[in-house]
């Protein structure tokens, strides 16, 4: 007899605690403690690629390109420090909400918490380091049109690069973490190609 309902299944991206913990009981690793330096760091990297990337592209003076390098460097860092601060004002403040009750259970312990530091440092160097790929890939060719070819293909090696080392520093697929990075990298390029 056919069945009136129809089973669907929803997998989380994100491992619920037991396999976290059973991840962690394998591996000797907790990947988790990473996730907010890794997140800083693959945001600006990304950001840092593909930003100096289009500047260059679009042929844009070094000038520009040196003060958009300075510039986003500061920005990153900045607002990376800002948005782990609030995260960790949250976090202390929901600790001494709970403070008896979690030290019993011995869930969060304070060297567990975001540094606004760490990450404001790792998304400096991070943009730095992916805006240094295609600046000096750009640097080296004359011809605007060779120029151009040489920066979108040393562009996507980073991008893929890029996706191996989160993958490895997070302990996920390379291979998902790779295709990912490179394809949503090449999305905001070619976006912002089309718009400049």
């Amino acid at each position: 007899m056919a069945e009136d309902h129809v089973h669907t299944s929803f997998t989380s991206p994100v491992p619920a605690p037991a396999v976290l913990e059973r991840s962690v009981l394998q591996t000797g690793v907790d990947y988790a403690n990473r996730t907010n330096l890794l997140r800083a760091m693959m945001l600006s990297a990304n950001d840092g690629l593909i930003s100096l990337a289009l500047l260059i592209i679009v042929g844009v003076n070094q000038t520009v390109i040196a003060t958009n390098l300075i510039a986003g460097v500061c920005s990153m860092a900045i607002g990376e420090y800002v948005s782990v601060c609030s995260q960790y004002d949250i976090e202390m403040e929901q600790i001494k909400r709970e403070e008896e009750s979690r030290k019993k259970r011995g869930i969060i312990k304070e060297e567990n918490l975001p540094s606004p530091t760490q990450a404001a440092g790792a998304s400096a160097l991070a943009f730095a380091l992916g805006g240094l790929l295609p600046l000096l890939s750009g640097v080296l060719v004359n011809p605007w049109e060779i120029r151009v070819v040489v920066v979108c293909v040393v562009t996507s090696l980073g991008l893929v690069g890029l996706g191996i080392t989160g993958g490895i520093l997070g302990g996920a697929s390379v291979k998902r973490s790779a295709v990912r990075v490179l394809i949503g990298g090449l999305i905001r390029l070619f976006l912002g190609l089309a718009l400049s």
